[in-house]
């Protein structure tokens, strides 16, 4: 097993707890979607469009195609992040449909990286500080910061009575082995 066949897994399982998670909050209206929870990113929406702003800023990082990554208002015009927190998308849908593209995305990039890349430094600047490390460190956090994010999500729908099921790798690996 190497670090490339670990973040393939868990490419695979970014998409498949969006895709249950995404069916879940669809299911809800805007209204509760919206509501401010006490959450860190205040509600369930504003917790799924911070974990798409971080996975398109870190996407457009390792691959070094930040215009692919930009996220776009219905005209096309570039949307300028300004906060961590920022809404790119109020219409769920809108958010539902740049999340799976997003998704997609990254696991075409999983399947080009290697090992060898994994092993190489990643450069860049934030906030007008430049960083370098290896780039399995911040592929490392890239997932972890998602898994992070949608267990706030799923708290908040658990506190809601809405049960998001099994939500564990482990889970979904279990679930491939059988051909599901």
């Amino acid at each position: 097993m190497s670090w490339i066949d670990q973040y393939r897994a868990l490419a695979r399982y970014n998409r498949w707890m969006n895709d249950r998670l995404f069916a879940l909050v669809g299911e809800l209206d805007d209204v509760e979607r919206k509501r401010d929870r006490g959450a860190f990113f205040r509600s369930i929406h504003g917790t799924l469009n911070h974990i798409l702003l971080a996975d398109r800023t870190w996407m457009g990082r390792f691959t070094g195609g930040a215009e692919r990554f930009v996220s776009r208002d219905p005209s096309g015009k570039a949307i300028e992040i300004t906060a961590l927190s920022q809404e790119l998308y109020a219409d769920f849908g809108d958010l539902s449909r740049e999340r799976a593209r997003t998704d997609a995305d990254i696991l075409a990039w999983v399947h080009e990286i290697d090992d060898r890349a994994l092993a190489g430094d990643l450069t860049y600047t934030r906030s007008g500080t430049v960083y370098t490390s290896p780039l399995w460190w911040s592929v490392g956090h890239f997932f972890n910061h998602q898994t992070h994010h949608r267990g706030q999500v799923t708290t908040l729908l658990t506190q809601m009575g809405i049960d998001p099921g099994a939500t564990d790798l482990i889970a979904m690996l279990r679930d491939e082995s059988r051909g599901r």
